[in-house]
């Protein structure tokens, strides 16, 4: 009987990542995760603590066409316990899951998250999505552009680590520490924040944790806005350090735009991360954001590219403790609830044993 599952990544490992691990961990603690296949070379420098352990199995892919590549991961499971191919993003992972199945003659199927599926012109996706075995999305936003096409979605949210990251107490400065995370492009709206910034009314420190192409315009947007002395850069970190910057916020702002190439967020790490931490935190009403955050109960929203509400906003809550501490509250809750890693992480190898293991 076969049960094995062939995984095909992107570039592996990339820092940024953190969704994938507790789903491939799921699989391989089950014995499910037959082989590991990246295809292209990940990111030097900071990894996630917990990737040691898949770091020993990835292959990786030589690069070239999409059925070379398929050729390649063929040839090296003819013969293997393998029940199932699955593609973790829709684009370059999910063809060669879907030609590799072809010609082991097995079922193929991939996960979605956001840019991914758009990164896949609108008919290949739909009959993508069609033939899989199964199309698992991690938020809302995606999954409905799946369902619209006619693919057999299921949704599945990444879930957040509670141990790891979890309330821990803090001593009050009188100033206001606001804190952004994420990679430094234009979908994060780090440049809406620091407009913002010059407008908020209450004493306050920015600190913006992570790096990226939109480097130099955002300083330079501070530097413009006379706030070098309250916004600084923070280096990017890893899960082992992340959960005591948190810790030492007040407020998490997470201010996602739409991109000028129609790029957007689906549901950040940041914001499960920072309610899991208990933090009171502002979004932009984009996208999946809203699944997890409920205005007035677990977060506040705000328009997207709207410095001035975010501003206000921001005032609001660094003026309103008791808001403060019961949007804390409510959100550790909601994840506590909903966005358990190990309960989402079990329904994904649960899902992946049901579809492919036979």
């Amino acid at each position: 009987m076969k049960h094995g599952i062939a995984m095909i990544v992107s570039g592996f490992p990339r820092y940024s990542e953190t969704f994938l691990l507790g789903e491939l961990l799921a699989l391989e603690e089950q014995n499910l995760l037959a082989a590991l296949f990246a295809t292209k070379p990940g990111e030097n420098g900071n990894v996630q603590p917990e990737i040691d352990r898949l770091l020993r199995k990835v292959q990786m892919v030589p690069s070239g066409t999409a059925a070379e590549q398929a050729a390649f991961v063929s040839a090296h499971l003819a013969g293997k316990n393998v029940a199932g191919i699955h593609g973790y993003f829709a684009h370059r992972p999910a063809e060669v899951a879907q030609l590799t199945a072809s010609a082991l003659n097995v079922p193929f199927g991939f996960s979605t998250h956001a840019r991914d599926a758009r990164k896949v012109e609108p008919s290949v996706l739909a009959n993508r999505s069609k033939h899989a075995s199964c199309v698992v999305a991690c938020n809302s936003d995606v999954a409905k552009d799946i369902a619209r096409v006619g693919g057999n979605v299921h949704l599945m949210p990444h879930g957040v680590d509670l141990k790891r990251f979890s309330p821990q107490s803090k001593k009050s400065s009188g100033v206001t520490r606001i804190l952004a995370v994420g990679r430094l492009v234009e979908k994060k709206g780090f440049d809406v924040l620091i407009a913002a910034a010059n407008h908020v009314q209450t004493p306050f420190t920015l600190t913006i944790v992570g790096d990226g192409p939109e480097r130099t315009r955002l300083e330079n947007l501070v530097n413009i806005n006379g706030l070098a002395h309250a916004v600084q850069f923070h280096e990017v970190v890893t899960h082992e350090h992340l959960p005591s910057l948190y810790a030492a916020a007040d407020i998490v702002v997470v201010p996602s735009v739409q991109d000028s190439q129609g790029d957007r967020d689906g549901l950040p790490n940041v914001v499960l991360e920072a309610m899991a931490c208990g933090r009171p935190i502002i979004a932009s009403d984009i996208s999946a954001i809203g699944s997890a955050i409920t205005h007035g109960s677990t977060g506040l929203l705000v328009a997207p590219g709207d410095p001035a509400a975010l501003a206000e906003s921001i005032d609001l809550l660094a003026t309103h403790d008791e808001l403060r501490a019961a949007l804390s509250k409510n959100a550790r809750a909601k994840i506590e609830q909903e966005f358990d890693v190990q309960h989402c992480a079990t329904r994904f190898q649960r899902l992946m044993r049901e579809v492919y293991a036979r």
